[in-house]
């Protein structure tokens, strides 16, 4: 049976759930210095005595915290969870810049950003993380953290509303990342998609305090059009006008190149040396093609 995908103009709640079980196969796990594999612990993880829930096992639980009855009534293996156990917080920023809303192919930028963050939050859940998303916005407030499918879920319901239309008060990504500060917390998953015009926009130099303290990924929205256009007139409407640009010209070419590919060769990069994960997705590719971004130091297209 195939998952819902939408129409690619809008996305759907329905599109967005569905990735649930894309997100939540386990990625292999990572080599340490010896070349030996298994799942990376995490500082802000520990156990303690009360019992506060069960999750389904994953490879690198403690065994002796197996839930047996759970285990036995549902037939998965389930681990028990205890109140001392400190969840990590990752948190989505959702760029909602107008120039997001286009697309060429499959899917318009917007809708493959909704499903990016949608992966995001699924694997964020997979891990036990509280979730939280919010755009740069004076007036909305962020979807607070929570945890589990109900976290899950309020974050899935922004991200349908704020990219199924660009919102008439969005302030930029740089007041995004303002209003992130006031909720990351050392050790927090930050994932910003943006498109690359709102990153160039941004300082490096505001990168590296932000990398210092967690662990940053930014996915840079991009389109067929921008990255490869045609080398000929290619029609554009403007209001009520219709104008053509033609890139079969040398020096329109170039304006082109500098106006969409050059931030994102810029932020691919140079953004690795701030400690940043950069990933370059086009509206066309998987969308959890850059999930094996987590856990690693360099840049990637797709």
């Amino acid at each position: 049976m195939s998952l819902p995908t939408g129409d690619g103009l809008k996305p759907t709640l329905a599109e967005l759930v569905a990735l649930r079980a894309t997100a939540q196969r386990r990625p292999p796990a990572r080599k340490g210095q010896h070349n030996i594999a298994g799942p990376a612990q995490s500082s802000l993880r520990g156990r303690g005595m009360e019992y506060a829930e069960s999750r389904e096992y994953v490879a690198g639980d403690d065994v002796r915290h197996i839930d047996w009855r759970l285990t036995a009534r549902s037939g998965r293996t389930h681990t028990k969870l205890f109140q001392a156990e400190r969840e990590r917080l990752t948190l989505i920023v959702a760029d909602t810049s107008p120039a997001l809303y286009f697309g060429t192919r499959v899917r318009f930028k917007s809708v493959q950003a909704a499903r990016a963050a949608a992966v995001a939050v699924w694997a964020a859940v997979r891990d036990g993380d509280r979730v939280a998303i919010l755009r740069g916005s004076v007036q909305e407030a962020p979807v607070p953290p929570a945890s589990g499918a109900r976290g899950a879920l309020r974050v899935l319901d922004a991200l349908v509303r704020w990219y199924s239309q660009a919102p008439f008060d969005d302030a930029g990504l740089s007041k995004a990342l303002d209003n992130a500060s006031r909720l990351l917390r050392p050790g927090s998953r930050l994932i910003v998609l943006a498109d690359p015009r709102s990153i160039a926009a941004i300082p490096e130099t505001r990168w590296p305090a932000l990398a210092a303290h967690h662990e940053v990924v930014v996915l840079m929205l991009t389109d067929a059009l921008e990255s490869e256009p045609p080398k000929t007139a290619l029609p554009f409407v403007v209001g009520d006008h219709r104008v053509e640009l033609d890139l079969g010209n040398a020096a329109q070419r170039q304006r082109w190149r500098n106006e969409f590919k050059q931030p994102v060769e810029h932020a691919l990069q140079n953004l690795p040396r701030r400690g940043v994960r950069v990933y370059s997705l086009q509206g066309d590719a998987p969308s959890e093609s850059w999930l094996p971004l987590l856990g690693r130091a360099q840049s990637q297209v797709a």
